[in-house]
């Protein structure tokens, strides 16, 4: 039986290329692409596929998209829910609290003076995110008073949406390196440390990565917090601290090109068998 896997993306990176390379290689599996760009949705025209994996670089894209296939009936890899909660830090703060997940101290505000409060009341050093996002872009540390004033702000006259809702969570101390997990269904398949002098940890702007063993710790908390957010192929940022691992955030399109080879697991191989399992429920 083959199995027709829709590939939902935009521009190509070498993660949706590695990806593409993969289902290319199996015999039962026809690859169809779907760029989000040239896509149309009339609400009723089901695609001759039988899933769909999303790999779109725009979330509102991605989400969007995996709704409106979901409506008329295509099973989809990740599911627009995770979507959903994974591309909003607060959807996903709710997520793992409401599943009891270890995660930072967070606050919420929605206003400048509330949200000076809210930093004060957790105690400096803290992070400011903005809700959406990714990439470790916009974020601030902010040490003292007057670095949160200044940042708020900014954060104020710069007006737009995603910018007049603050997300604050309590900076942890993490000695240089934080941990990337990988979540393929009910399995921990990998992790890797993502090092840097930097405070801001992340591979895209210039952490190294290399191997972490996967601890029963690590696969607990990972697949913990994979559920809480839904399930399905996600990545799973952890922190190292005195109280124990803790959860940074989970990524639904998750990343994965530089820790194939660091890790020695063949991680689109196993996101393939993973969609073409989900195929054929």
């Amino acid at each position: 039986m083959t199995v027709r896997v829709g590939f939902l993306h935009s521009l190509l990176r070498k993660d949706e290329k590695f990806l593409i390379e993969e289902f290319r290689s199996r015999s039962d599996v026809e690859l169809i692409m779907l760029d989000d760009r040239k896509l149309i949705f009339d609400l009723e025209t089901k695609p001759d596929v039988d899933v769909v994996v999303e790999r779109s670089i725009n979330h509102s894209r991605a989400l969007h998209a995996l709704k409106l296939y979901e409506s008329i009936g295509v099973r989809c890899v990740n599911r627009s829910e995770v979507s959903r909660i994974c591309g909003d830090k607060i959807e996903t703060s709710v997520a793992l609290a409401s599943h009891n997940v270890p995660q930072p101290e967070v606050r919420v505000a929605f206003t400048e003076q509330s949200a000076l409060d809210a930093i004060e009341e957790i105690g400096y050093p803290v992070v400011l995110k903005p809700a959406v996002g990714s990439w470790g872009r916009l974020l601030s540390k902010v040490n003292d008073r007057d670095a949160a004033e200044t940042v708020l702000e900014h954060k104020t006259i710069l007006g737009s949406y995603h910018h007049s809702i603050f997300y604050i969570q309590k900076y942890v101390q993490k000695a240089g390196r934080d941990i990337r997990s990988f979540v393929v269904g009910d399995d921990c398949i990998a992790a890797i440390y993502r090092s840097s002098e930097h405070w801001i940890t992340n591979t895209a702007r210039g952490a190294v990565a290399s191997k972490c063993e996967i601890t029963n710790d690590i696969a607990e908390i990972s697949l913990n917090a994979a559920k809480a957010v839904g399930g399905g192929v996600v990545a799973v940022d952890l922190f190292e601290t005195p109280e124990g691992l803790q959860v940074n955030e989970v990524n639904y399109t998750m990343e994965f090109k530089n820790s194939i080879d660091t890790t020695g697991v063949n991680i689109p191989a196993k996101m393939a068998d993973y969609v073409i399992s989900e195929a054929k429920r």
